[in-house]
């Protein structure tokens, strides 16, 4: 098994100075380290009793659609504003510079399915926060959430407290 880590470009002073930005696409490109990833997001949920997968646009999609695939669970894509189609659940909330907001088919989970949250990253907890909330509104519970990488200085797992909370990779 190769140090995932390795295969992570990170780019100083990005999207501003003092940032350290940790660029996934250099681990996307290559084949075995892809795989790797998503098996290792899908073995951390191993424990984990869940009947679905929830994950947001875009890079959340890229690890969720698989695991989803792999377990033979169903995948529900929680988007920005204005994407889906159909009656939408939404819930805004705060970014570093302003606000989002992000949406779910009001009927994409039943009360009482048990859900696991996955994406690419966690850093202030914000977004997850976001995401837990648009899932219990409709009476589905979260079950555990997955990240590919945790920005451990931004504490977003403190934001998540009482939630099942794993993560692959810790900067």
């Amino acid at each position: 098994m190769m140090d995932l880590k390795d295969t992570i470009r990170s780019i100083k002073d990005f999207p501003e100075k003092g940032i350290i930005f940790r660029d996934i696409t250099t681990l996307l490109k290559d084949g075995n380290a892809l795989r790797q990833a998503v098996d290792e997001m899908a073995d951390a949920l191993s424990d984990v009793d869940y009947d679905i997968v929830v994950a947001p646009e875009s890079r959340g999609f890229i690890f969720g659609m698989p695991i989803a695939y792999n377990k033979c669970k169903g995948f529900v894509p929680i988007r920005k504003k204005g994407k889906l189609p159909a009656e939408t659940v939404s819930k805004e909330y705060a970014l570093e510079y302003g606000t989002a907001t992000i949406e779910m088919h009001v009927d994409a989970l039943q009360k009482g399915q048990k859900v696991v949250i996955l994406d690419d990253l966690l850093a202030t907890g914000g977004t997850a926060k976001a995401m837990i909330e648009l899932v219990e509104s409709v009476g589905a519970e979260v079950a555990g959430l997955c990240f590919l990488i945790e920005l451990e200085d931004l504490k977003g797992r403190d934001v998540l407290k009482g939630y099942n909370v794993k993560s692959i990779l810790k900067y």
